[in-house]
């Protein structure tokens, strides 16, 4: 009986949750873009970071998921994977590799404006 009033009361206050990683699948993001490189070191997939490589680094999308990512200012797009985590400051929604943010154009500010769709 008290089981079911625990599950009951979870279920009501809304502490249980489920996230799935297709929550954001055929929706935008927009915020803030910035770019990193930290040749060598792990990203949260186990791989090394490339800065060569078009990867990103996101709080919540699945590992290996790829995205759209278009520059809210010059309208240029790319595509790129990822496989790390964060970024983790307030505004940013994705770190991009250092190549990833010359194409997209945001290397000489260090950030940009940007809105990213899951592809």
């Amino acid at each position: 009986m008290i089981k079911h009033i625990v599950v009951a009361a979870a279920l009501v206050t809304g502490c249980c949750s489920f996230v799935t990683g297709d929550s954001f699948a055929g929706s935008n993001q927009c915020g803030g873009a910035s770019w990193y490189s930290l040749p060598g070191q792990k990203t949260a997939s186990g791989e090394r970071m490339n800065p060569n490589a078009m990867t990103a680094a996101h709080k919540t999308l699945p590992l290996g998921s790829v995205v759209k990512v278009v520059n809210q200012k010059t309208g240029r797009s790319i595509q790129v994977t990822i496989n790390d985590r964060g970024p983790y400051i307030r505004g940013r929604i994705i770190d991009l590799s250092k190549a990833a943010g010359r194409q997209l154009g945001i290397i000489p500010a260090g950030t940009g404006k940007v809105c990213i769709t899951r592809v």
